[in-house]
């Protein structure tokens, strides 16, 4: 702790101790408060004088001998407040000298404007709602080391406004499509977070130990083959948003720990998905945005219908140049290679074709584009093409080159489901962490029918850094996975070494 942050903190606990001897509670239980800073700014020609009572974070102060104008701010903004000493007497006045920034406060007054025109309370009462030992981010230059706003977004959402506004429509944009989904009669359920087998993607897990029954469990990577067992129990039409956990990499685009949405749709398939899906989102972009055009970066992005539509093999031909949906693994590489990027590394024909996707094709989907028509190494949950085994029925949505969710019509035939997680456990055996188990007892769900069906997975988090201008998913989470943080004598060694 530096020499001047050391002062800061002596003084404020000075101010707190006088307060105690002046017999202040500097933490109250309540306070009953009339207004928001808001709906003063909003109804002021209503409450020109009328005495009303607002309670928020002292933000700012500046005296003038006998008077004192600050700021007070609440969840809704900011109002100024005027403070004089012939208003409260010399003592209450001096009490309100001990009030630092960052104190949570409580004023009572009437409304009125100054001569600037600013709307303002002229204080007749306060009172200390929670002292503040801690002194906020220096005014000038606000809170700016990323670092310290993803690891105390408390202060984060204090000092910077558009933050509180990024979460509020990351609420809006779950608000939207809870509505869409429940006005098409989707049950929204609620499916184990905790799962004795992961499954329902290609992920690795978290494990974890049940005491209780002596048992390992797994965090849930998807909520795919818990919301299928419920389709197969008649509900037809299911959603869920809820959080998933993956134990692999962090960017931009990736947290650990994330929101996901996964709806169901029985005697659909994935061509009446599309639809859904392209409603939905045009739909929640209205309603946040009240647009269908945003910039994503440096790319301008149009959300209104028809999205483009184009399938795997067509758009991998139109960037390499030929086909490729007979090549071999080798074949593949050495077209790769061609291309100028070596994929030596992936193993299986699945794993080479995504990264010729991830490389060659994604980025050029830059309007809404559904890349449809997916190998079958891809999609081990996926209902084979009607007319093309080599394919399946599924879809990708991109938007600015990031994908946006992931939908098919869903295998519902058991014996073609076992084969598929027959052959990822023989991928799982040769090293590939990510493949899919076998599992018995979904198996044995499906064995008693599964009516057509089609689902579609949506990650919230992405389409909120979408509909909200952010570059970083870190940007839409409140409190995104972090590094444990350095201690000073930690840096000091680090420094040294």
């Amino acid at each position: 702790m530096n020499d001047e942050l050391s002062e800061i903190l002596r003084n404020r606990k000075n101010n707190l101790e006088k307060l105690r001897e002046l017999r202040v509670n500097p933490f109250p239980v309540r306070y009953d408060r009339t207004h928001l800073a808001s709906e003063i700014m909003a109804d002021f020609d209503s409450l020109a004088e009328a005495e009303i009572r607002v309670a928020g974070r002292l933000m700012s102060r500046r005296g003038h001998g006998k008077t004192v104008f600050a700021h007070i701010q609440d969840r809704s903004g900011r109002i100024q407040i005027y403070v004089r000493l012939d208003d409260l007497g010399p003592e209450a006045f001096e009490r309100f000298s001990l009030f630092d920034i960052g104190d949570i406060i409580g004023v009572q007054g009437t409304v009125f404007k100054t001569k600037t025109g600013e709307i303002t309370i002229r204080v007749s009462s306060f009172d200390m709602l929670s002292k503040s030992f801690m002194p906020l981010p220096e005014k000038w230059h606000g809170l700016q080391d990323k670092e310290i706003r993803y690891r105390r977004r408390y202060l984060d959402l204090i000092v910077n406004s558009d933050v509180a506004e990024t979460f509020k429509k990351r609420s809006q944009i779950i608000r939207s499509i809870r509505e869409f989904l429940d006005q098409r009669d989707f049950l929204e359920v609620e499916t184990p977070a905790l799962q004795v087998l992961y499954g329902g993607a290609n992920a690795r897990p978290f494990k974890t130990h049940l005491n209780a029954l002596g048992m390992d469990m797994y965090l849930r990577i998807a909520d795919e083959l818990y919301l299928k067992r419920l389709i197969i129990g008649g509900l037809e039409k299911v959603y869920e948003i809820c959080k998933d956990f993956r134990n692999e990499g962090m960017d931009k685009n990736h947290n650990p720990e994330f929101t996901m949405l996964e709806f169901y749709w029985a005697y659909a398939d994935y061509k009446d998905l599309m639809g859904l899906v392209e409603e939905m989102i045009c739909k929640v972009a209205r309603d946040v945005l009240e647009a269908n055009q945003l910039a994503f970066g440096e790319k301008e992005i149009h959300l209104k219908s028809p999205f483009g539509r184009v399938s795997f093999f067509e758009a991998a031909e139109k960037q390499l140049g030929c086909d490729i949906i007979d090549l071999s693994e080798n074949e593949l590489k050495a077209l790769s290679r061609e291309k100028g990027h070596n994929i030596e590394e992936f193993k299986g024909r699945g794993a080479v074709l995504d990264e010729i996707a991830r490389e060659f094709i994604e980025p050029t989907l830059v309007e809404p584009t559904f890349l449809t028509d997916y190998p079958l190494e891809l999609s081990p949950l996926a209902k084979k093409h009607r007319n093309d085994p080599r394919l399946t029925e599924r879809f990708e949505l991109f938007i600015g080159g990031v994908e946006f969710g992931n939908g098919f019509s869903e295998l519902n035939d058991p014996e073609d489901q076992r084969e598929r997680f027959v052959g990822q456990a023989a991928m799982r055996k040769a090293g590939d962490e990510e493949a899919h188990p076998v599992d018995e007892d979904f198996l044995l769900a499906l064995e008693h029918g599964m009516p057509p069906t089609a689902g579609y997975g949506l990650g919230i988090d992405r389409l909120v850094m979408l509909l909200t201008g952010s570059s970083s998913i870190r940007d839409v989470i409140f409190f995104p996975i972090m590094r444990p943080e350095q201690s000073e004598s930690d840096k000091t060694r680090a420094d040294e070494s």
